[in-house]
């Protein structure tokens, strides 16, 4: 069978429209809806939402890939190129920081045009060594013909099995003007629908060497950020779509075999786009939390080491509780200060004890409420 961008009449894509209409319907109304939970925040409030929500999106978009990325550098990354305070946070890494730029970039500047410069500037961004792991690769321009198409491949050397096969590299100066001209096109399509169709239209051209699968959920969140007519991000795709890591790539091979009618694609994400405004009101909950939890204690301030502590018990990604030796590694001081630090916590009722004693003593925080 022959992949999509093999058939006659490619790019030109199909979907049912009554198919998707009423899935369509009720997302963007929780779209909507949020947005304007959002609106209705102060400023400091909204900015720790959208902060979150990037946060998410550049750390689950790489975990999609399978690179793991330090949550707290990427957060450091981003507060710094908005101007925020950084204290307590590490310093980022070159691969964080250019991570961060590319999604900055697609999100807070979502009404400037989508160019190829723009594209080999995110490209050389997310490989500032020029290197994909120990491999050299063709960093900021599209990729070549010296090794062929590229494929996805699965199982032992001599049964691979082939799940996708990019167009050949003599077609590429072709096919992304083709996908450029169609992005910046003014046209009645809706905004989401646009976004799900980048998103599946680019990463079957797939013209970088690598970096393709973060590039296409950065353009897809370019076309979210043009339909919420927002530069800040409210909620992550990548979390959802992270969460769903295997129907994902499914989806993305049985629509690269199938014919130009989209509409599975479509639909599924739909559905992911509508976890993903599900995951943002647990957040906006959390971010309310420690909103609350931070007025309380700002009454008589903390030291920097205690600040680090809750703020990362705080994430949503923490587990378990506090102990004296999580904290003396994540704060980098001996266990004597851990010990001190945490007591004034007790003391000041920031922290609770749990039940339990001896080397199993751990401490959760407080509820504001």
């Amino acid at each position: 069978m022959a992949f999509i961008h093999e058939l006659p009449n490619w790019p030109n894509f199909l979907w049912d429209t009554n198919a998707l209409t009423q899935s369509l319907s009720a997302v963007r109304h929780k779209q909507g809806k949020h947005l304007g939970k959002m609106e209705a925040l102060g400023f400091d409030l909204r900015t720790e939402a959208s902060v979150m929500a990037l946060s998410n999106e550049v750390v689950k978009s790489s975990a999609i890939e399978g690179k793991v990325l330090d949550s707290d550098e990427v957060r450091s990354s981003i507060a710094r190129k908005l101007g925020m305070d950084v204290a307590g946070l590490p310093e980022p890494g070159r691969e964080v920081d250019g991570i961060v730029e590319m999604m900055l970039d697609a999100t807070q500047k979502y009404d400037q045009p989508l160019t190829a410069e723009r594209l080999f500037g995110w490209h050389a961004a997310i490989f500032p060594t020029g290197r994909s792991g120990m491999h050299k690769i063709t960093v900021g321009a599209w990729r070549t013909s010296d090794q062929g198409p590229m494929k996805v491949v699965s199982g032992p050397m001599g049964k691979e099995r082939v799940h996708f096969q990019t167009p050949e590299a003599d077609r590429l100066e072709c096919e992304m003007a083709n996908f450029l001209e169609w992005f910046g096109r003014t046209s009645n399509l809706d905004p989401v629908i646009k976004a799900a169709l980048a998103h599946l239209w680019f990463v079957t051209i797939h013209p970088f060497d690598d970096g393709n699968g973060r590039i296409s959920r950065a353009i897809a969140e370019m076309a979210l950020s043009q339909a919420d007519e927002s530069k800040d991000r409210f909620y992550s795709m990548s979390t959802a779509i992270e969460s769903d890591r295997k129907e994902y790539y499914f989806q993305l091979e049985f629509t690269q075999r199938g014919s130009l009618d989209i509409t599975s694609w479509l639909a599924w994400f739909l559905d992911c786009l509508d976890r993903a405004i599900d995951n943002a009101d647990h957040m906006l909950r959390s971010v309310l939390h420690k909103a609350r939890l931070w007025q309380r204690i700002n009454r008589e301030p903390v030291n920097d080491r205690q600040r680090k502590a809750i703020n990362r018990m705080l994430e949503h990604d923490w587990e378990g509780h506090m102990n004296t030796s999580k904290y003396a590694r994540m704060t980098k001081c001996s266990q004597d200060t851990a010990l001190r630090d945490i007591k004034e916590l007790l003391e000041r009722g920031v922290l609770i004890r749990n039940k339990g004693g001896g080397r199993s003593t751990s401490y959760r925080l407080m509820n504001p409420d």
